[in-house]
């Protein structure tokens, strides 16, 4: 039984990142499938970047 508890608090904290990432209106299309699977194969770390670097590309607005 600890073993599974231990084994969800792991994929809780696992799954954060791709939630957060997934439900950010930050980057959009082809930029945030990148991310989620930067985040996916590469962890917190990509999170990390994607918090400090995000969005790539600069939005232009028109008036």
């Amino acid at each position: 039984m600890f073993a599974f508890l231990c084994g969800l608090v792991v994929f809780f904290f696992w799954i954060i990142p791709i939630l957060a990432i997934g439900v950010s209106d930050r980057t959009s299309g082809g930029e945030k499938l990148a991310w989620l699977l930067a985040v996916i194969f590469v962890s917190w770390f990509a999170w990390v970047f994607y918090l400090l670097l995000a969005p790539l590309k600069s939005r232009r607005y028109s008036a």
